[in-house]
């Protein structure tokens, strides 16, 4: 009966364990703790559960403990910005801690190891000007909890921070009046990178995401080839985040290398947060020399492109009595301009027709969403606090593409949603896009596209911390273009396969990967180990996606990384391909550097056509 009754009690606090606890440990700025009962209950709940076998297996598999990770769970939810609404700020102080030593926890902590002592020495700190620019309150205002909760999470987003707290202390004599402490922690923002394709080229660069401190950054890359000219030539760039704390960026770069000639400058400005007025962007890209349009277009020609891109578009929120008492909802109406001229390309395909058309593309879009954040951390982080959007976007678009071959209609609907499941320990992202060019006759270039992403909540697998990721994907394409094709590769179906022979134009994948973070670190380096299963079908779009000859991809890796620094994660896969097609081996090895996994997103943005890739 005990053991019975100890059970019930693990079970009723799984939700427990998927909501936020509002808890800071005392440390040398002199927080306390703000939810004692919490963590007296887990305590008591560990005592009586350890006497049998039973519920200590039970607990060691659903209690996810920070103190078992060393990684702490205080992170600030709503509920703990709400319990200080309409309180006037008093005051608002930054504190930016060294990369290496102190931690959120123990803002006092210093680092023994001499390397870590250098680099806090040789690092330029984020000038306090910069963290000001970026922060949407201050003294004299109301504390409004949606804003402090949208501004922790803007400053999480900034490339050259590793970590953000927004930390409210209420005044002894005057609880109406609170201290804001905005305190922030950098990373390393110097960084190298490079690679050797094969044994006649390769690559080395350097780059730094905080010049002096002052949140710009420049980066420039030497790419050589031993056969192509030029044998060595060169990329660089460089951007200024939220230009005079008007939240509009501005990046520009150049490249002369065997592979591309070009430059490009562009400003952005997004919705940011559901209240934001105006987002747009204007871009330019002039193309000497080029096999694609863009470096993430899929297409890929066998002439030379020689071309001119301009792109602007502009939004505005909607105020029309839409759920006027919900401060999470907005309603977008945004517009989009996107000119390219062609001076060389190739000749259109077998049915004339040219997918590098020159066009003025005229597009209008309106959109609903709906969006806030779940805090957590080990999701594709190691340790450091990630933002889970919640909520949802749905994206009604039309428009007229001027073509130097016809003038044709285009629209499309695009639904998402995640995380709807209240309290729910998992995270569940789904959308469809549906979406296609037309004229009176016939639809072409259209495009059917279904996502289903699944994250598990954080379990034990030997007493080590892992979760477990799913994704399905199937696309289907409709009339496209000869040279548009679907590929199994990497992100698109199975990693690591480049086989040329397994395309068509529709794809159906499924990606399985389970993910178990390490305890111990050397020098601030994590890792951990995953197992992964890839399975894919490509093919025509006139017959059954099921009747493909199906590819695998079966395989284990480790990936290395240290937040305190901006190189990318380190990867080392080994993956064994049943039923491969000739062009591939049975066996891949890789190690090389991978960005860091973005979340979906149900930020509004500027009206565009769906992506076929």
């Amino acid at each position: 009966m005990k053991i019975f009754c100890l059970t019930l009690m693990l079970l009723s606090c799984l939700s427990l364990t998927g909501k936020e606890t509002v808890m800071q440990k005392s440390d040398s700025l002199g927080l306390v703790p703000s939810n004692k009962s919490s963590a007296l209950f887990y305590d008591s709940l560990a005592i009586k559960a350890s006497r049998h076998k039973v519920t200590r297996w039970l607990y060691g598999t659903m209690i996810c403990s920070a103190g078992d990770s060393g990684v702490s769970k205080d992170l600030q939810s709503y509920e703990y910005y709400k319990g200080y609404r309409n309180s006037t700020i008093a005051s608002v102080s930054i504190r930016s801690l060294k990369v290496f030593g102190p931690t959120f926890d123990d803002t006092a902590r210093t680092t023994q190891i001499w390397i870590e002592k250098a680099a806090n020495t040789l690092h330029s700190s984020s000038n306090l000007y910069v963290i000001q620019k970026n922060l949407w309150f201050k003294e004299g205002q109301s504390l409004d909890p949606d804003l402090m909760m949208d501004n922790e999470r803007l400053l999480r987003s900034l490339p050259y921070l590793k970590d953000v707290r927004i930390i409210i202390t209420p005044r002894t004599l005057s609880p109406n009046l609170v201290d804001v402490l905005v305190l922030t922690q950098d990373v390393f923002s110097f960084g190298i990178t490079g690679g050797i394709g094969s044994i006649n080229k390769g690559e080395v660069g350097v780059y730094d995401k905080n010049i002096l401190g002052v949140g710009h950054e420049i980066g420039t890359t030497i790419v050589g080839h031993a056969d192509m000219k030029p044998h060595i030539g060169f990329e660089t760039y460089y951007s200024v985040n939220n230009i005079m704390g008007r939240f509009i960026n501005f990046s520009a770069g150049y490249a002369n290398t065997y592979l591309r000639e070009g430059f490009f400058v562009s400003l952005d400005r997004d919705f940011l947060r559901p209240q934001s007025v105006y987002a747009g962007g204007l871009s330019v890209f002039r193309s000497f020399r080029s096999d694609r349009i863009g470096l993430s277009d899929r297409v890929i020609s066998e002439t030379l492109l020689n071309y001119l891109y301009l792109d602007g578009w502009y939004g505005r929120r909607l105020k029309l009595g839409v759920n006027p008492n919900d401060s999470r909802f907005q309603m977008t109406l945004a517009g989009r301009v996107r000119y390219s001229h062609f001076y060389e390309r190739p000749l259109p395909d077998a049915n004339s027709k040219q997918y590098f058309a020159n066009s003025t593309l005229y597009l209008g879009g309106l959109s609903f969403s709906h969006r806030s954040y779940v805090r957590d951390y080990l999701v594709y982080s190691y340790g450091i606090t990630e933002d889970i959007p919640k909520g949802y976007l749905y994206e009604l678009v039309f428009g007229l593409d001027h073509n130097e071959f016809k003038d044709r209609g285009y629209g499309h609907v695009f639904l998402s949603s995640g995380n709807l499941f209240k309290n729910s320990p998992f995270y569940l992202y789904t959308s469809l896009g549906v979406g296609s060019y037309f004229t009176r006759s016939y639809l072409e270039q259209g495009i059917i596209d279904l996502k289903v992403d699944f994250i598990s909540r954080l379990f034990n697998i030997c007493n080590v911390k892992s979760r477990q990721f799913i994704k399905l994907n199937y696309t289907f394409g409709i009339n496209r273009f000869d040279i548009e094709n679907l590929r199994l590769l990497n992100n698109y179906g199975i990693r690591g396969f480049g086989s040329e022979i397994g395309i068509g134009k529709q794809r159906l994948s499924l990606n399985i990967e389970n993910v178990m973070f390490q305890k111990r670190s050397i020098l601030n380096f994590q890792s951990a180990f995953f197992s992964f299963i890839d399975l894919g079908l490509v093919g025509p779009s006139n017959q059954s996606i099921f009747t493909q000859k199906y590819y695998a991809g079966v395989g284990v890796g480790l990936r290395i990384r240290n937040e305190n620094l901006v190189f990318k994660t380190i990867q080392l896969r080994l993956a064994f391909y049943p039923n491969h097609p000739s062009d591939v081996s049975p066996f891949g090895f890789v190690l090389d550097g991978v960005s860091k996994t973005r979340f979906y997103t149900f930020q509004p943005r500027g009206p565009e056509p769906l992506r076929f890739e």
